[in-house]
């Protein structure tokens, strides 16, 4: 298997009138990629800019973060081409790898705008590499940008950055290194912006110390928590029953929590996040990870302090 290393430079309105009238955010201008084989070593690379077709004039701050002009891209291919040749390029056999966690997703939108055939039908398995660096060398929760990664990891400064070849040039160099620490790998990235359709392509991930699990497509938020795989309290190592500590609740209609306790495997964290998908309906992340005594503390503070300021407004009321 390949591993594709993909940056993408985009353009947006520079207008807030533009902006609302656009079914396009982000008009991709750029595309930089470097293929690396299963050991890591660099066999090709794939660049390209693009000639705009929806916004004419060049955001100010895009510009001055990037460095391209609209005449620079006057005479180049459009999108479809581009984005066509490019996914030839890849292949069959690979995996994305992006730093962060939005190149696919505005890579997929610009498809669907020119009603290009879909790059999946489903959730996207790929690297997050700016996760990986944190897994491999902070904290696992930090996202530190590209550049700092760069200076971290002693890699040479050859070219500079805001640039897609540049920056796919220089993740390729960070994910080289984050791929020769022991397990990170196996932290691997969905993107979302294709959901599961049905109950049975729902995705059930177990992590070295957490889970993950995405939903199908829910019409609101209440037929999400009516749904038993959504609000299930098993133990994600396990498998076996679980004793509930604290109830699911939420503080804000978007996120909820919950606590739970497994025989063996003791005190467990659940979080429900709902997000909005494209079709204007909600589907779930749900992540469970076992946790100190600390963390279930504040999280019955957090429940109290929600119980204690409803009391409060009803008093008033």
């Amino acid at each position: 298997m390949n591993y594709i290393i993909l940056d993408l430079e985009w353009n947006q309105a520079d207008d807030l009138k533009t902006k609302l009238e656009s079914e396009l955010m982000f008009e991709i201008i750029e595309v930089g990629a470097i293929k690396l084989n299963s050991e890591y070593m660099q066999i090709d690379s794939f660049h390209e800019l693009i000639k705009p077709q929806v916004f004419n004039r060049m955001n100010q701050v895009t510009g001055e973060l990037i460095h391209i002009s609209m005449r620079e891209l006057e005479n180049c291919r459009n999108f479809c081409e581009a984005a066509s040749d490019f996914l030839r390029w890849c292949g069959d056999d690979y995996i994305f790898c992006t730093w962060g966690n939005v190149d696919l997703t505005e890579l997929q939108k610009n498809m669907d705008f020119y009603h290009m055939p879909g790059l999946s039908k489903k959730p996207i398995k790929y690297y997050d590499v700016q996760k990986l660096f944190s897994i491999a060398f902070e904290d696992k929760k930090k996202r530190r940008a590209l550049q700092f990664a760069v200076e971290f990891l002693n890699i040479k400064e050859e070219v500079a950055f805001h640039r897609a070849d540049a920056d796919a040039f220089y993740t390729a160099k960070v994910f080289k290194k984050v791929a020769a620490a022991d397990g990170v790998l196996k932290n691997y990235s969905f993107d979302t912006y294709r959901l599961p359709k049905n109950k049975a392509e729902e995705i059930n991930a177990v992590f070295e110390d957490y889970a993950k699990y995405i939903s199908r497509e829910f019409i609101n938020k209440l037929a999400a928590m009516n749904d038993k795989d959504v609000v299930s309290t098993k133990c994600f190592l396990c498998g076996a029953k679980t004793r509930k500590k604290v109830p699911w609740f939420s503080n804000n209609g978007r996120n909820y929590y919950s606590v739970m306790v497994c025989p063996r495997h003791g005190n467990i964290k659940g979080k429900i996040r709902m997000k909005k998908s494209v079709n204007d309906k909600i589907y779930v992340v749900k992540t469970m990870k076992q946790v100190n005594m600390d963390t279930v503390n504040d999280i019955i503070m957090k429940r109290n302090q929600l119980r204690e300021g409803r009391r409060e407004r009803r008093h008033r009321t």
